[in-house]
C-alpha cells in the first residue's frame, strides 16, 4: 500500500505545523555538509518563486529532497541562513542594477541612432530637391516632361527604400547581445559616410554656384536613391544570406545532465552563434530539472556517511595514536572497497524501485483522468437539457473535475520530481483549455507524462533568465574549427564546441549500358 501523505488545496495548511520539526532538523544537518564542500558559495541568492507548487505554499519554494512528501516541508535552504544577505550579496545586487540600467540605455541609444540616421537618410533627397526652390527660384530653368516623371522616379523608389528598411532593419530584438555587431555598424558607417560625401558635393558644386539646370539636380537626388537601394541590397546580403549555408557543425552539451544536441551555423561571429543556439535550446532541450540530480549526491553522501571506526582499546601514546590513526584509515579504505563493490547493486535496486513506482503512480493517474473525462462527458449529456442559463462554462467543469485527479497526478509529479513545474493554477488552465477543443485523456496528460521543452512551461522558467557569454576569443570574431565558448545562466551552462563541416569531393563513374549484357550458353547433352 502506498503510505504516502497526501493533501488537498483545502487541507495544505495544516500540515504545515507537523513538518516545521522535520525542517529543522535537516536543515541544520545540511548547513554542516554543504559548508565543507563549498566555502566560496556563502553568498545567498535571492530569487522570485516562479509559480505556486502544486497544491503548496506560494511563498516558499525549497530544495527538493529524496521523499516525496518535501513539498509539505519545503524551506529555502541556503549557506548561511535563509533571510541573510552577505557584503557580496549588496556588491552582486548593485552591480547587476547597474548592468541592466546600462542595458536598457545602450539599447535605446541604439535606437535613437538608428532613426535618426534613418531620417537623415530619408530626408537628404527631398532637401536637394526643395533646396534650390527655396534659395533661387527666380534663376531655375523650367521642369519638362522628363524632369517630372523622375520625380515619380523619386517617390516611389524612396517609398520601396522604407519599407525594406522597416522590414529589415526596424524588427523588434531578439536579445540583447555584449557587443555591438559589427557588419551592422559598417553599414552604418558607409550609410554615413555615403550621405555626407554628397551633401558635401551638393554644397560646393550646387549650393556656392547656384545652378540653374534643375533636371540636373533632380537627376542627382535620383542617384542618390539609387545608391542607397544598393547599400540595402548589400545589407541583406551581409545580415541574411551570408549565413544561411551551413559552415560549422556545433555540439552543444548542458553541463548537468549532459543532455546534448548538434545544429549547423554558417557564418556567424560568437555572440550570434550563441543567440542562434538559445534560441534553439528553448524548443529543442527538454526542460532542466535540478531535482533529479540529487539522487547520485545523496547517495554517494550516504555511502561515505554509513563508515565509522571505534577504538575499543582507548587512547593511548603518541605513536600508538599515530599507528591507530593510519589503521583507522586503511580499514576505511578497506571497507569503501568492498562497499563499492557491492554499490552498484544497490543503484540497480534502486533504480528498479524507482521505476515500479512511476508505472504504479502513472497507471493511477491515466485511470483516474479518464474517470474524470467520463464525467464530463456525462455532465455536457445533462447540460444539453437544460436551459442555456444553467451551462457551465470550461473553467467551472475544469475545477469541478479537478479534485477527482488531484491526489493522483500529485503523486505522480512529487515521483518524477516534476511538482515545481507545474502549478495549480497551470493544471486547471490546461484542463479547462483540453474541455473547450474536446481533447482526449492522452492529450491532456501529454505534458505531464513526457518532459517538454522550456517553452512549454511558465513563461517564469526561462523568460527573465540572463545568460553569460565566455569565451577566449573575441565575441565579435567568427567561427573557427575547435572554437569553444560557455553559455551559462544561474543553474548551469551550455558548453558550445565548434566543428567545421568539411569539404566533400565528389567523383563520377560511368557505366556503360553494355557491360550489363550477358549471354545464356545451354549444352545439348543430355543425360539419355
Amino acid at each position: 500500500m502506498d503510505t504516502e501523505s497526501t493533501y488537498s488545496g483545502y487541507s495544505y495548511y495544516s500540515g504545515r505545523s507537523r513538518g516545521s520539526h522535520r525542517h529543522g532538523e535537516r536543515s541544520h544537518d545540511r548547513h554542516k555538509s554543504r559548508g565543507k564542500d563549498s566555502r566560496s558559495e556563502k553568498s545567498v541568492t535571492i530569487t522570485a518563486p516562479p509559480a505556486e507548487p502544486l497544491l503548496g505554499d506560494p511563498h516558499v519554494r525549497g530544495e527538493q529532497v529524496q521523499d516525496d512528501n518535501w513539498g509539505e516541508t519545503t524551506t529555502a535552504v541556503t549557506g548561511t541562513s535563509e533571510h541573510s544577505l552577505s557584503q557580496e550579496d549588496v556588491v552582486r545586487i548593485t552591480k547587476d542594477l547597474e548592468e541592466s540600467v546600462g542595458l536598457e540605455c545602450r539599447r535605446y541609444l541604439g535606437l535613437t541612432l538608428a532613426v535618426v540616421l534613418g531620417l537623415l537618410v530619408f530626408l537628404t533627397p527631398l532637401a536637394f530637391l526643395a533646396l534650390p526652390h527655396l534659395l533661387w527660384p527666380e534663376k531655375l530653368q523650367s521642369c519638362g516632361t522628363a524632369c517630372e516623371g523622375l520625380f515619380i522616379s523619386v517617390a516611389f523608389k524612396l517609398l520601396i527604400l522604407l519599407l525594406a528598411v522597416w522590414a529589415l532593419f526596424f524588427r523588434p530584438p531578439r536579445a540583447g547581445l555584449p557587443r555591438v555587431f559589427v557588419f551592422r555598424a559598417l553599414l552604418a558607417v558607409l550609410v554615413l559616410l555615403f550621405v555626407a560625401s554628397y551633401w558635401l558635393f551638393y554644397g560646393v558644386r550646387i549650393l556656392d554656384s547656384q545652378d540653374e539646370n534643375y533636371q540636373g539636380i533632380v537627376q542627382y537626388a535620383v542617384s542618390l536613391v539609387d545608391a542607397l537601394l544598393f547599400i540595402h541590397y548589400l545589407a541583406i546580403v551581409l545580415l541574411e544570406l551570408r549565413q544561411l549555408q551551413p559552415c560549422f557543425s556545433v555540439f552543444v552539451a548542458r553541463s548537468t545532465d549532459g543532455e546534448a544536441r548538434h545544429y549547423n551555423l554558417g557564418q556567424l561571429s560568437i555572440q550570434r552563434a550563441a543567440l542562434a543556439i538559445l534560441e534553439r535550446y528553448y524548443c529543442d532541450f527538454p526542460v532542466h530539472n535540478p531535482a533529479l540530480l540529487t539522487a547520485s549526491k545523496s547517495r554517494a553522501a550516504k555511502h561515505l556517511a554509513g563508515l565509522k571506526v571505534y577504538n575499543v582499546d582507548g587512547p593511548g601514546n603518541n605513536a600508538a595514536a599515530v599507528g591507530m590513526v593510519q589503521s583507522q584509515s586503511r580499514a576505511m579504505i578497506a571497507a569503501a572497497a568492498r562497499r563499492r563493490d557491492t554499490s552498484h547493486n544497490e543503484l540497480y535496486y534502486e533504480e528498479a524501485e524507482h521505476e515500479r513506482r512511476v508505472r504504479k503512480r502513472k497507471s493511477r493517474l491515466v485511470v483516474a483522468v479518464e474517470e474524470a473525462f467520463t464525467h464530463i462527458k456525462r455532465m455536457q449529456e445533462e447540460e444539453q437539457k437544460k436551459a442555456p442559463g444553467d451551462i457551465m462554462d470550461p473553467r467551472e467543469a475544469a475545477q469541478a473535475i479537478f479534485p477527482s485527479m488531484a491526489r493522483a497526478l500529485q503523486k505522480y509529479l512529487r515521483t518524477t520530481k516534476q511538482q515545481h513545474c507545474h502549478s495549480m493554477e497551470s493544471i486547471q488552465q490546461h484542463l479547462a483549455f483540453c474541455i473547450t477543443n474536446n481533447m482526449t485523456p492522452k492529450a491532456f496528460l501529454e505534458c505531464y507524462l513526457t518532459p517538454g521543452p522550456t517553452l512549454q512551461y511558465s513563461r517564469d522558467h526561462w523568460l527573465a533568465r540572463k545568460w553569460t557569454l565566455i569565451s577566449e576569443a573575441s565575441v565579435t570574431s567568427g567561427l573557427k574549427d575547435g572554437s569553444t565558448f560557455v553559455l551559462r545562466c544561474l543553474d548551469f551552462g551550455l558548453v558550445v564546441t565548434t566543428k567545421r563541416i568539411p569539404y566533400i569531393q565528389m567523383s563520377e563513374e560511368y557505366i556503360d549500358p553494355k557491360s550489363h549484357k550477358f549471354v545464356l550458353r545451354l549444352q545439348s547433352e543430355t543425360s539419355v
